[in-house]
């Protein structure tokens, strides 16, 4: 006699595992346990897909064109700080196009001193045909160009992952797709309105001077009407000096709530960038205004201590994202690392502002190529119909085969449904996050929960025809149905497998449900049902097999 002992243990490990692993799935009743038991058991279980409870699904496209030129503007910045430093009276350093330096000087003999200084910046080249008596034209390297691209695809992609991670969701999907685009998926999100400008927003921080020494300066209005803004920069765009731009702030009225704009001549250069950060948290001022202070890094300490104590009694405008926060006078120098923005926003703008500080600033804007949300109800829904749906056919299966193999018909339910219950544990101890395709692969796991039996019972019928006593024919139809069950299986298996390693999103979710169920489905077909026929035989002798 054949012991079962160690297989009926085994049966209920797995069982207890089982269960133990999905009760945190079920909030309500995780809650109505005692203190020391959810002390032992995990905290986490199955979590619902966007498909399932709702949220958002953003593509996202960086836009690498951009990403260049910010990259050739931080180059210009630099070979500028560069000839000040060796004293190289040069007359323009300037971007011409997307990928091209223009440098302009007025006395012949400086080319060579230029163009040395510019041998610190391998990544640019000189254009030989582009010479003139005062002028050196540079060109970034086509290696260097495809580097920034993908650079920043990657960077933007981390960017991102660091920003939602503060934000607080849960189960977020962030992956990239394609060459340039990004598929970002929060489900459960209550908020999608701010968890999109949280992600869109590029965050580009910038220390700018104004330019209070041109006549323009005096002119422009002191604010105006939002909406306006194109109609000022139409009318004023021919007295702009070179090197010059307008940008506005944002004003609210505290009183009326209405919102207005003000104009500020700004210098193009950056003298500080957002990059030099180390944090940023939330303050609360004297009247109880909401601001965000900033700290600088070592590198940024000193370059901001040095930006300040140049520049006493002139206005410094803080920018973000080509939007002026604040431009105040810097009254003395400022050392120590830290400065303040200052602006009319509330404490959750102040908060999401301190978030995209933190998290970096996007290396260029983001388009939005797709933008599809899905409400609760809907996610309600599709798991009602899902479970409907599994329901149906697993009492479909169940009474087919109780009515085609009588008792071992019914022992071969007794296999689903430790089929069923392990899926869902197995499901629940990877923290598997559970969507529509997903409850479609239980439903197949289903069908082919019984499939591997069907085989068994079909190799025994025929022992039994032979005239085999019961017992040997259900040990030869076991063994002789083997190979054929583990060669279907194992097919089966890998091709979702490679569902899993090259699909994405809903696809993957359908492969591990699909592997899951096809690895349980072996156990549950060989040893399940087997340890069943094995306890029957072992009891009594049993003459004829209802089967």
């Amino acid at each position: 006699m054949k012991k079962v002992g160690g297989r009926f243990a085994l049966l209920g490990a797995v069982l207890i595992l089982s269960v133990a692993f999905f009760l945190p799935s079920s909030p309500q009743l995780y809650r109505s346990l005692p203190g020391w038991l959810k002390n032992v058991l995990p905290t986490k279980g199955i979590t619902l897909g966007l498909d399932l409870q709702g949220g958002i699904h953003l593509v996202l496209e960086v836009e690498e064109e951009r990403a260049v030129e910010i990259a050739v503007d931080r180059s210009v910045n630099a070979i500028q700080d560069l000839l000040v430093e060796k004293k190289i009276p040069v007359e323009s350093v300037k971007r011409t196009g997307s990928t091209q330096v223009t440098l302009a000087f007025q006395q012949g003999d400086l080319r060579e001193q230029v163009q040395k200084v510019l041998e610190d910046f391998p990544a640019f080249f000189e254009i030989e045909p582009a010479r003139t008596a005062n002028s050196l034209v540079y060109e970034l390297r086509e290696g260097e160009i495809k580097r920034i691209k993908d650079s920043a695809i990657n960077q933007a992609l981390e960017t991102i992952r660091n920003r939602i991670d503060q934000f607080g969701v849960a189960e977020p999907l962030i992956q990239r797709q394609g060459l340039k685009q990004i598929v970002v998926q929060l489900p459960g999100i209550t908020e999608p309105k701010r968890a999109k400008d949280l992600i869109k927003e590029t965050a580009l921080l910038e220390f700018k001077l104004l330019d209070e020494s041109s006549k323009l300066a005096m002119e422009l209005p002191q604010r105006i009407p939002k909406g306006k803004e194109d109609e000022v920069l139409r009318q004023v765009q021919s007295q702009v000096p070179e090197g010059d731009q307008i940008l506005f702030e944002k004003v609210v009225e505290k009183d009326s709530g209405r919102e207005f704009r003000v104009p500020f001549l700004v210098k193009k250069r950056v003298m500080l960038a957002g990059d030099v950060l180390s944090d940023a948290r939330v303050s609360i001022g004297q009247f109880n205004d909401p601001y965000v202070s900033v700290t600088f890094d070592a590198k940024g300490a000193r370059e901001f201590d040095r930006i300040t104590s140049e520049n006493v009694k002139k206005r410094m405008a803080i920018v973000l994202d080509n939007t002026v926060y604040s431009a105040p006078v810097i009254q003395e120098r400022i050392s120590g690392g830290r400065a303040q923005i200052s602006g009319t926003f509330t404490m959750q703008e102040a908060n999401d502002l301190a978030i995209v500080l933190r998290a970096g600033a996007l290396p260029a804007p983001l388009k939005i190529i797709q933008d599809l949300t899905v409400g609760p109800s809907l996610g309600r829904d599709s798991i009602d119909k899902g479970i409907r749906a599994t329901l149906f056919a697993g009492a479909i299966v169940v009474l087919f085969m109780m009515v085609y193999y009588r008792l071992s018909g019914v022992i071969a339910d007794f296999a689903l449904a430790l089929n069923l219950i392990c899926l869902i544990g197995a499901l629940a101890a990877l923290n598997a996050t559970l969507t529509l395709p997903g409850i479609a692969g239980i439903i197949l796991t289903i069908g082919m929960g019984v499939d591997s039996n069907v085989l068994i019972f079909e190799r025994i019928r025929e022992e039994l025809r032979q005239g085999k006593p019961v017992r040997l024919a259900i040990d030869g139809g076991y063994d002789k149905a083997l190979l054929t069950i583990i060669d279907s299986h194992v097919t089966t298996l890998i091709t979702g497998m490679a569902l899993f390693l090259f699909g994405t999103g809903p696809i993957k979710g359908f492969a591990v449900t699909l592997c899951l169920g096809i690895a349980i489905n072996l156990f549950t077909a060989l040893v399940g049902t087997k340890v069943v026929f094995d306890t029957i035989n072992q009891r009594r002798k049993v003459e004829q097999l209802s089967i």
